[in-house]
């Protein structure tokens, strides 16, 4: 079920809240009329994956639950690995199948594996749990808590990835406590804005960008302008689509409630590549940063045990985002960039802000060619035209288009992000709501046709 379709905006969405708030007054009925409505969102993909989502989350509380008692590191190890052991069969079993066949020089036939939506992005929020639990001593909670911060609709498939500690003590206070026309009113502009974001500019870049790389694949030249058009479409076109489902995400939240963590702020105006990802998919790099830079050992041990931990969690980073070389390649250019530019600092030296700006943008647009291609092949294609190799015409396919790079570029390095819009700019005013209403309206109409495309994150 997507955000952006006729049928969750019109009919699940509205039935949720109204079950939801009806059962105000009850903390465990309104746990479970979320918890029971977030299978079904998740069942409407397949039904078959609902079982899969379900014992996964009486696994993993009961672990906690083992945690809470013995203390063991024991326990919180065997529960970690097996949420390991679980996205890495149901995720990366073909991958490592096809590599290790290509090692031998024999023909791997894929298995035919389901891969559950989503499995990502809630399996890391239960490591990050499980680890909290040994570690900081986090309570055992009870199964509904447990169960509704896993499974809450709104961050399910494709994040925020949220913390134990920052949403279950949310569920206590009352949804109708003072500011519940606020929440509602904010949070749904933070929808609305999410699914502009995806209706009439991402998707809109996906139809430039995916003619371009799909003409990679086939081995046609493509001219320096298309080759930069790509680049820059898809760079845009990923930016939107990912922090509009933020958006989306946050704006239910808060329509139940319920504030979820920030997950984009601007990225495409940092300066640096570790400015950059503190600014984009803010709760992945939290993530990595907590569970996996700092026990790597982080910046106590020295520059060289530094570099090594970068370019670790970045490579991991990298895979996490797809079974493929090419995910594993982009993650490992992230973490050279972030460990030479470490080394750079040390040096004393700076670049002017405006410079610092360029050198990040043309690494970051550069490096999403290798996130969007099949191969390295389609890649290469691509790279090359970028660079010259197929002569210097800037005439590009569709160029009747390209004022939506324009105009979607402004708004991600110039325009207010979502959260500052409903915090500061956006204030109660008959007009505003009159565009609200319009704007949603425009968005029914769009999607009415029924060929909404899926969100990019959603494979992940």
């Amino acid at each position: 079920m997507l955000f952006h379709s006729q049928f969750f905006l019109l009919i699940f969405a509205p039935l949720t809240l109204t079950a939801y708030y009806a059962f105000a007054g009850s903390l465990v009925i309104r746990q479970w009329v979320l918890i029971s409505a977030s299978i079904l969102f998740y069942a409407y993909w397949d039904p078959r994956l609902a079982p899969f989502l379900v014992g996964s989350v009486v696994v993993n509380w009961l672990f906690g639950r083992a945690i809470g008692r013995q203390g063991s590191s024991f326990t919180m190890v065997a529960g970690v690995g097996l949420n390991l052991l679980i996205i890495g069969f149901f995720k990366y079993a073909n991958f490592f199948a096809d590599s290790l066949a290509v090692l031998g020089s024999v023909d791997h036939e894929p298995w035919n594996i389901i891969l559950p939506l989503g499995i990502s992005f809630f399996t890391f929020q239960q490591i990050s749990y499980l680890i909290d639990s040994r570690r900081d001593g986090t309570p055992a909670y009870a199964f509904t808590d447990y169960a509704l911060y896993v499974t809450f609709f709104p961050q399910l498939i494709a994040g925020p990835i949220v913390r134990h500690d920052e949403i279950i003590h949310q569920y206590a206070a009352s949804p109708l406590r003072d500011g519940l026309y606020e929440r509602l009113s904010r949070g749904l502009v933070l929808l609305v804005i999410g699914l502009v974001k995806k209706t009439f500019i991402a998707d809109k870049l996906a139809l430039i960008a995916d003619p371009l790389f799909a003409q990679a694949v086939q081995g046609g030249g493509l001219t320096l302008g298309e080759g930069w058009t790509a680049a820059a479409a898809f760079g845009l076109q990923i930016y939107f689509d990912f922090s509009g489902y933020s958006d989306m995400a946050i704006g239910l939240g808060l329509m139940f409630g319920l504030t979820l963590p920030d997950n984009f702020n601007a990225p495409y105006r940092a300066c640096s590549i570790r400015d950059f990802w503190r600014r984009w998919h803010m709760t992945l790099s939290r993530f990595l940063r907590d569970y996996l830079y700092v026990p790597l050992g982080g910046n106590r041990k020295g520059s060289t045990r530094l570099v090594f931990a970068l370019v670790v969690t970045m490579l991991l980073g990298g895979l996490w985002h797809g079974a493929g070389w090419t995910f594993v390649i982009w993650g490992g250019l992230h973490g050279v960039a972030l460990a030479l530019e470490h080394l750079w600092r040390r040096t004393g030296l700076t670049l002017p802000p405006t410079l610092g700006w360029v050198v990040t943008m043309l690494f970051v647009f550069v490096a999403w060619v290798l996130f969007r291609a099949e191969t390295f092949g389609s890649a290469a294609h691509i790279l090359s035209a970028m660079a010259g190799g197929n002569g210097w015409a800037l005439s590009v396919m569709g160029a009747e288009h390209l004022w939506l790079i324009a105009v979607a570029a402004l708004v991600a390095i110039l325009g207010p992000t979502a959260k500052r819009m409903t915090d500061e700019i956006l204030q109660p005013r008959s007009y505003y709501t009159f565009a609200v209403a319009v704007t949603l309206v425009l968005v029914l109409l769009q999607t009415g046709g029924g060929d909404n495309s899926e969100f990019i994150y959603f494979q992940f």
